[in-house]
């Protein structure tokens, strides 16, 4: 064997031997420990429409978003005017594009003005004017800056969601924007859908509240509360019998500290009552306000809200340094655990609803698998048939290329850890098509050599040599192709993108070099003077 061939000869054995070892994962179900310890366990996946699963798409309510980020600033302008003992009478959004700031005087209006220009240049200023006897003054937030400020929200949530999925532990998740608004969010093999569904969706907007006591919750309306108070219900379950009752609380609308300062959430089991509660530790801004408030406000009632529901209002016995508090409520290990995830997550921007939710039952997801592979197997048999009757004993050479070209592709599916959907497996089949139709172009080639005479040597070589532009081309095209549709594709059509990109690279190496060893070791070693083609 020379020496040229040698060295191809193991490349292609030591790509076939790893192709196998990262392929043995995906076929055996229960692999050996001493195989785990130092060998590749990832698999393929497969994906929604082979395995079952959710398919949810989802909408972010951004105008949501704008009014939060008005909710920050005024409250900022409340703690800009204050720590400058300026006197002001009101400052809260007004609408879904306004602050509306109420001051006592003039005088303190002009100076009010000069800070908002300096803190918020972004913020379009409009004429004060007098209502009531005060002077006031309204902020617009600038209508770009409203657009920008709803795109980053969408990016925000998706970034959110996907970190909640991550922790839920769902396998191979699909999560991209969709349009302005939607996020489509694909979760293969879920076995709880209705709690991945209610985990993703809430909001988990944390915040700490003092409790108005100077207001009786038990008589008070939305209406007969005073203007900077909100009434909430604060949730307790009973955990012998599962009842929810909700008990009406009036906290203050100013969050002291919100869970944009938490760095964790872990769940903990109380020692002394045996039930879960959430244990959540600040970063340092949020543990020097936490001891600060909880120092100032001793023996008042200081209220956990979670998307405007109260899971608890202790008392605050004492000053909390450190920066650890706890969240309990007559949670349930789940409730707990949900709870825990969320947090560590991290809030969405903004609310999102559910607008489409389809469930793909695993047993559709086997009738595609098992059609998709007859489909393969029948279109396999074809093509073997007709290579070996059209083209003979060259034909079996193509064939022994195509069945490495599918070896080799599912290896490297699986060293990727890929995820195969039913258009992965059409991709497939497709190459099943692609690998012999090179060939067919290097057999056509090989056959006008011997019809001008050169033996079969020559002919080998000058038919690979004068099709591997034609291959090339053909092939880059391909692969141009196969890279849009990964790029703007979602879902289906990405899985059908890898298969065909992973497919493209694979085949160019199976057809112009694994079947040129062949053709070059029985060439070179037996003396044939007639090739079988």
């Amino acid at each position: 064997m020379s020496k040229g061939i040698n060295w191809r000869f193991l490349l292609i054995v030591a790509f076939l031997l790893l192709s196998v070892v990262y392929i043995t994962p995906t076929l055996v179900s229960k692999m050996p420990s001493w195989w785990t310890g130092i060998l590749p366990k990832e698999k393929i996946h497969l994906g929604l429409d082979l395995q079952g699963g959710s398919h949810l798409i989802m909408e972010v309510d951004t105008p949501k978003a704008v009014e939060g980020a008005l909710d920050l600033i005024a409250t900022d302008l409340e703690d800009s005017l204050a720590a400058q003992t300026l006197r002001f009478k009101r400052i809260a959004r007004e609408g879904g594009d306004k602050v509306k700031m109420t001051l006592y005087d003039k005088a303190t209006a002009e100076t009010v003005q000069a800070i908002i220009k300096k803190k918020y240049p972004e913020m379009d200023l409009l004429p004060q004017f007098e209502e009531g006897g005060f002077t006031v003054i309204q902020l617009k937030m600038n209508e770009k800056v409203a657009s920008d400020r709803k795109d980053k929200s969408v990016s925000q949530a998706l970034e959110t969601i996907r970190n909640r999925i991550d922790q839920f532990g769902v396998s191979e998740p699909i999560i991209a924007r969709e349009g302005l608004t939607n996020i489509v969010v694909q979760l293969p093999g879920i076995k709880d859908p209705k709690r991945a569904i209610e985990l993703i969706g809430k909001t988990a907007r944390l915040e700490f509240k003092l409790v108005d006591e100077n207001v009786n919750a038990a008589l008070a309306t939305p209406g007969s509360i005073p203007e900077d108070d909100e009434l909430l219900m604060e949730k307790r379950t009973d955990q012998t019998t599962g009842a929810v009752t909700e008990t009406p609380l009036v906290v203050k609308k100013k969050a002291i500290i919100t869970g944009d300062l938490l760095t964790d959430a872990q769940v903990r089991i109380d020692s002394q009552f045996n039930q879960p509660y959430v244990s959540i530790e600040f970063n340092s801004t949020g543990a020097r306000l936490f001891d600060q408030i909880t120092a100032a406000n001793v023996g008042k009632r200081f209220a956990v809200v979670l998307d405007s529901t109260i899971y608890s209002a202790p008392v605050i016995r004492e000053r909390i340094s450190g920066g650890s508090a706890q969240i309990s409520g007559s949670f349930t290990d789940k409730d707990a655990a949900d709870l825990s995830i969320v947090l560590r997550a991290g809030s969405l921007p903004a609310p999102v609803k559910i607008i489409q939710n389809v469930t793909v039952g695993p047993s559709l997801g086997q009738d595609s698998i098992r059609k998709g592979l007859m489909a393969g197997a029948i279109g396999v048999l074809l093509v073997v048939i007709f290579m070996a009757v059209y083209y003979k004993v060259c034909g079996l050479v193509a064939n022994y290329g195509m069945v490495l070209n599918i070896l080799f592709l599912m290896g490297a599916l699986a060293a990727l850890g890929a995820t195969l959907t039913l258009p992965g497996i059409a991709a497939i089949v497709l190459l099943v098509g692609i690998s012999v139709d090179s060939n067919v172009l290097i057999f056509e080639r090989i056959r006008e050599e011997l019809r001008l005479g050169k033996p079969p040597i020559a002919a080998v070589d000058a038919g690979y040599d004068k099709a591997f532009l034609t291959i090339m081309d053909s092939h880059v095209t391909t692969l141009i192709t196969a890279a849009v549709l990964f790029q703007f594709g979602t879902g289906p059509v990405k899985g059908f993108a890898v298969s065909l990109s992973l497919g493209i690279i694979i085949n160019l190496f199976s057809s112009l070099v694994a079947t040129k060893v062949v053709f070059d070791f029985a060439l070179s070693r037996m003396n044939v003077k007639r090739l079988s083609i």
